[in-house]
């Protein structure tokens, strides 16, 4: 009997042992997933993407990519400028992750803006700067057009100092020109001058040659050169979010078909809270949702 009862216990601490294998083995399933889980998760965050165009929107994308780069160790994110005609003709033959311009893909020629997405992330105003020795601070629109039309070619000849007046345009497929010739000269072709892609390289020249005038985002206005009153109206945030100061463009950063991925994040990024009611205003843009009117590809500018 006692011999029954020893087999019996021994049995029991056999199939005990056993269960508590399977418990153990189940566990250590349970674990192995979570840590796929995770693994795959962080597989997700990393990545490289590049965003090419807009010089006007450069600033913007570049503190937002360093501050999401810096929160999610592994991803790279690369910003070129190079005009808003290269982001929107790169994004469109596929060649980057997101095609930065100061248009609308529908008002560049040879780009269907059908198959492209457009996320506006801020508003950028845009105006005319001259060399702080140029001796004027207001124009009228019909002036600048004669400016840059070359049909006034001295100050003096609008209350400014006898110095010759010397245009510094922006080159072809920038989105900087293109706002700034159909919403400033009203569609006027400017005078052959000197050009340049960068608005950096505009911004310096401007403050360092005498009677220079040229023009530039919001975002790139310092000490080193004048921001020109046109009509009497300043060029200011307020002013742009009325449509009293008409010089202001949306900065979109097109997409080739809906983002996914590192790309989305990064754009879901630059559209959240953090950078939006921040960043956006520290860099001299405007936010979208700051806007008083609407404006479509058309130019047609209606009140929200």
């Amino acid at each position: 009997m006692r011999k029954r009862v020893v087999a019996l216990f021994s049995m029991l601490l056999v199939f005990a042992m056993i269960a508590a294998g399977c418990g153990s083995s189940k566990g250590t399933d349970s674990k192995t997933n979570a840590d796929s889980g995770n693994k795959n998760t962080e597989e997700t965050a990393k990545g490289s993407i590049t965003a090419v165009g807009s010089s006007a929107l450069q600033p913007l994308v570049d503190e937002a990519a360093n501050q999401y780069m810096s929160k999610n160790a592994g991803t790279t994110i690369n910003v070129q400028g190079g005009g808003s005609g290269t982001g929107l003709s790169q994004i469109s033959e596929g060649a980057v992750d997101i095609g930065n311009s100061d248009i609308f893909a529908e008002e560049k020629d040879g780009i269907d803006g059908s198959k492209l997405v457009d996320h506006k992330v801020a508003v950028v105003g845009m105006g005319p700067v001259v060399n702080k020795d140029a001796g004027v601070e207001d124009i009228s629109k019909k002036q600048l057009i004669d400016i840059f039309t070359g049909k006034i070619k001295n100050w003096k000849e609008v209350g400014g100092k006898d110095q010759k007046i010397v245009v510094i345009n922006r080159a072809e497929g920038s989105g900087t020109r293109a706002v700034f010739e159909k919403t400033a000269l009203d569609g006027a072709t400017p005078v052959q001058s000197q050009e340049q892609d960068s608005s950096g390289t505009v911004q310096k020249i401007v403050s360092e040659t005498p009677g220079a005038i040229s023009y530039l985002a919001f975002s790139y206005f310092n000490d080193s050169i004048k921001a020109l009153k046109v009509d009497g109206v300043e060029p200011t945030e307020a002013n742009v979010e009325t449509n009293d100061w008409k010089i202001w463009a949306y900065e979109h950063m097109y997409t080739n078909g809906e983002p996914t991925g590192l790309t989305k994040d990064f754009l879901d990024f630059i559209l959240s809270p953090e950078i939006q009611s921040s960043v956006i205003t520290d860099l001299g843009y405007i936010p979208v949702t700051g806007m008083k009117v609407e404006r479509d590809a058309e130019g047609k500018v209606t009140n929200k």
